[in-house]
């Protein structure tokens, strides 16, 4: 019994640790950006979630594993947001190392926009949804993050036609005209391999809250009642 309680502590306590280190990393970003503009728009997401997330946590808690992706990205974002996602320094040395001819940080941002959203899709799906145990689960929330960064796209469209050239930092599309199918490609890309890699380990610790039942949820449907030892009346 003590061992339950001892670890326990941690899982109560890992959501406000998360909370500190991603407050700390806005502050951090926020001080002297390179495009003040630039970086509400990239960490506009962040600045609305956190508050949401705060607020609905007893309500709607949410696993470990969510917990610890949702704040990678928001450091993520943070990251991009301070230096514009084509400035980032440690992306220009991945670029000059692998002698690659762009940033290549904006690549890996757009996979996370895929790899994370995809956890909390399903997570929604799993507490929610008639789909909870369904081999749709997967495929639907692949489809439900690739839509998400569609509509991304779409702002990021919105964005460059009522800010013209001031624009051109967040949509950082460095000189590539297809940079709008590249980044919805990584989104893709990232849900997928979040989907393969992640769900077993995701339905585990739903299970440990409570929220499906053990090896996943159930279906949903009735059984059939049983015929066994019945005759049929022949007319």
């Amino acid at each position: 019994m003590t061992a339950v309680v001892h670890s326990a502590v941690p899982r109560r306590q890992l959501p406000a640790a998360l909370a500190v280190v991603v407050v700390a990393g806005l502050a951090v970003s926020a001080w002297a950006p390179h495009d003040r503009t630039t970086w509400f728009l990239e960490t506009v997401w962040v600045l609305v979630g956190l508050p949401l997330v705060l607020l609905t946590r007893r309500r709607l808690p949410m696993t470990n594993l969510l917990c610890c992706l949702l704040a990678v990205h928001a450091l993520v974002l943070a990251v991009g947001g301070h230096y514009t996602y084509a400035q980032v320094p440690l992306g220009d040395w991945v670029r000059d190392t692998f002698g690659l001819d762009r940033n290549p940080y904006d690549r890996f941002g757009h996979l996370m926009q895929g790899f994370v959203p995809a956890v909390l899709v399903r997570e929604l799906l799993s507490r929610t949804s008639p789909l909870r145990g369904s081999r749709w689960l997967g495929p639907l929330t692949v489809c439900a993050c690739l839509a998400f960064s569609a509509v991304f796209e779409m702002l990021e469209w919105l964005a460059a036609v009522i800010g013209g050239h001031s624009a051109d930092a967040f949509l950082a599309t460095q000189g590539d005209v297809w940079d709008t199918q590249w980044d919805m490609f990584c989104a893709l890309i990232g849900a997928t391999v979040s989907v393969l890699v992640l769900s077993r380990l995701h339905d585990r610790q739903l299970h440990a809250l409570g929220l499906i039942p053990c090896g996943g949820a159930a279906s949903t449907a009735a059984p059939r009642p049983s015929t066994a030892g019945t005759t049929r009346r022949l007319p």
